[in-house]
């Protein structure tokens, strides 16, 4: 039974809201955040980089503690506004491809998180959680909803189309040209019946967040040990979620770039290729892999195919068939030697939007020796490896949508 909760969400107005939303802090280069803090003093990348208002950088609780203040001085100017009533957000996105995203923001329980009803399906850093937990203990607030994915549900569908039928609170549209918009539901009876709904669910699944979600669930930990009046219903027993339907997720690939060829000269990285792979070369025609198992490799100026020799590959379970992990376990770890792929600084990542002429781009800079493209997963991949308790490596998927910093964000 998943368990989700309305909450007072606190708002930009509707004036500056376009304004407000920022992406992600580290998504920025470091001129592309001064650029946007020098023009526009309503940015959320103002509260999430205090050191700026010092000409200075500063890491650590300092910053902690400066972003809270930075963030009580927007409410103190009001620029945020906490809405009056308990309310789920209809939320939608539109990108530049026309792709739509249509879901609710609401407050997700961190005992489904616990009690595995929200499953995972990457793993984290235990550093890292530690360092957001800290975050989040000291600012007290999410800015940026995890991101859920449920199973189709008519019900939920039709009250969001409904909603949709309504003038929109937020309506706006940013300089990536994606366009945002988003609605209040405060009426008790819908409420109830969107609770109900997923209530009925024993299990959804996070599609991008996991550090967030898993800080936020050991923030809980932490709060409910040290209250002794604990009852379940305290704001931190909740994290910030934007809940959409499988069919609106669209998963891309990420594709792999390494530095060197691991001490193997061209051939001899071939020949070993060839053990697990039919290999055909392509010339300088790109090709694009259209099925799973297949890869597309660059590597001195020439294209090749991969086709796995299945016969010389046994599937063990549902993460063995995800090509992120075939290709780790076939070629980046045993051939080119790389069996870290969250620190090895031999090894990148290119997301799937970008075509395979940007791998060709990154290997003829000479930055790269050898680039590799793969098709991408899908929902059902996502689930099958999260049911089973696995976890994929990381940088295996692409997903959106992209959200946003500072639309809703959730005190606790």
């Amino acid at each position: 039974m998943a368990k989700v909760i309305p909450f007072r969400a606190v708002r930009p107005t509707r004036a500056i809201v376009g304004l407000v939303a920022s992406r992600p802090y580290q998504s920025y280069t470091v001129d592309e955040r001064e650029s946007r803090m020098d023009y526009n003093p309503y940015s959320f990348l103002h509260i999430v980089n205090p050191g700026y208002k010092y000409d200075q950088v500063i890491t650590g609780e300092e910053r902690y503690k400066l972003v809270k203040n930075r963030y009580l001085e927007f409410k103190e100017d009001g620029v945020f506004i906490q809405d009056d009533k308990p309310s789920f957000y209809v939320y939608k996105i539109v990108n530049r491809y026309r792709q739509e995203f249509n879901g609710i923001i609401a407050a997700s329980s961190a005992e489904d998180y616990e009690q595995n009803i929200i499953k995972k399906h990457e793993d984290t850093l235990a550093k890292r959680e530690q360092t957001f937990k800290t975050y989040l203990k000291t600012v007290g607030f999410n800015a940026e909803p995890v991101l859920l994915t449920y199973p189709d549900n008519d019900t939920i569908a039709k009250i969001i189309a409904e909603t949709q039928k309504g003038h929109a609170e937020f309506e706006f549209t940013m300089t990536y040209r994606d366009t945002h918009y988003l609605w209040k539901i405060d009426n008790e009876a819908t409420i109830s019946a969107i609770q109900n709904e997923f209530e009925q669910m024993n299990k959804i699944y996070i599609a991008d967040g996991h550090h967030r979600s898993a800080s936020s669930y050991l923030l809980f930990k932490d709060e409910k040990n040290n209250n002794p009046s604990h009852n379940g219903h305290e704001s931190y027993n909740f994290f910030m979620s934007y809940l959409i339907p499988e069919s609106d997720l669209i998963i891309h690939e990420f594709n792999r770039l390494v530095r060197d060829l691991n001490g193997l000269t061209k051939e001899e990285f071939l020949i070993k290729l060839d053990a697990l792979y039919r290999i055909e070369n392509r010339g300088m025609m790109p090709y694009n892999p259209s099925k799973p198992h297949h890869f597309s490799m660059y590597l001195d100026g020439e294209f090749y195919s991969l086709y796995l020799r299945k016969t010389n590959y046994t599937f063990e379970n549902a993460l063995d068939k995800l090509d992120a992990q075939l290709l780790y376990k076939t070629v980046l770890q045993p051939i080119l030697g790389i069996d870290d792929l969250r620190n090895d600084n031999r090894i990148e990542y290119v997301n799937g939007q970008h075509e395979m002429i940007t791998i060709k781009s990154c290997v003829d800079s000479g930055d790269f020796v050898v680039g590799f493209g793969m098709c991408p997963s899908n929902v059902d991949q996502l689930k099958e490896i999260a049911n089973e308790g696995l976890k994929m490596p990381p940088k295996s998927t692409y997903i959106l949508p992209k959200l946003r910093s500072g639309i809703t964000i959730y005190e606790f």
